[in-house]
């Protein structure tokens, strides 16, 4: 395990154009479906979320996950992608990943970025990695938040109550700006394809 934080992709970016298969979930009011790209997002708020099934980061912000899809889950669509290598991370695999979705009861999209083009788009370094966006005036779905879920870490007796996510996901919905002021999540690194890093990963001491 190699504790990475965030690259913090820069605020304003447009949301990349995926297509990815769905392994577990839908989105609210839609039937499931195989596959899900971007262009069938409802124009709301989005949050995306880099997770797995097997980081020991991610199993300890799952509860708060849980509690924030039920909390806002009518008013933001969220997605959760898992895009770590099968070929070193056979775990994270659709079963492992359905199982886990199970385990917690989630019932949004759980996305396999098997290439991971996803996660390279949005410079992803880490599991779990947050990332919520918004439609512009154009209707383009743009960043406004990208960080931690809160300080909480395992082990680190911070009480896991997604203040910082939190904090700007009710601004995005109440039509206020979000604070500038935010901070790198920090977890495992992503697990890339061997050969395949991309330039920011940086390799394990």
């Amino acid at each position: 395990m190699a504790l990475t934080p965030s690259t913090m992709l820069p605020l304003g970016e447009v949301l990349p154009a995926f297509q990815l298969p769905v392994v577990s979930g839908s989105l609210i009011g839609a039937a499931a479906s195989a596959t899900l790209s971007n262009s069938e997002l409802p124009a709301q708020p989005l949050l995306v979320m880099l997770i797995c099934a097997h980081c020991p980061f991610v199993k300890h912000v799952e509860p708060e996950l849980s509690r924030i899809a039920e909390h806002y889950g009518p008013e933001v669509t969220l997605l959760a992608v898992s895009s770590n290598s099968l070929i070193t991370h056979p775990q994270d695999g659709p079963e492992g990943l359905r199982h886990q979705a199970e385990q917690r009861e989630w019932r949004f999209p759980y996305l396999l970025d098997e290439q991971q083009n996803l996660a390279k788009a949005l410079k992803g370094a880490c599991t779990p990695e947050f990332y919520l966006f918004s439609p512009d005036h154009a209707g383009l779905q743009t960043l406004r938040y990208r960080g931690q879920l809160d300080g909480s870490r395992p082990g680190n007796d911070v009480q896991l109550d997604g203040r910082d996510l939190r904090k700007a996901l009710d601004a995005v919905l109440n039509g206020q700006p979000v604070s500038k002021e935010q901070q790198p999540s920090v977890g495992c690194n992503i697990k890339w394809h061997p050969g395949q890093e991309p330039p920011w990963f940086r390799a394990p001491a």
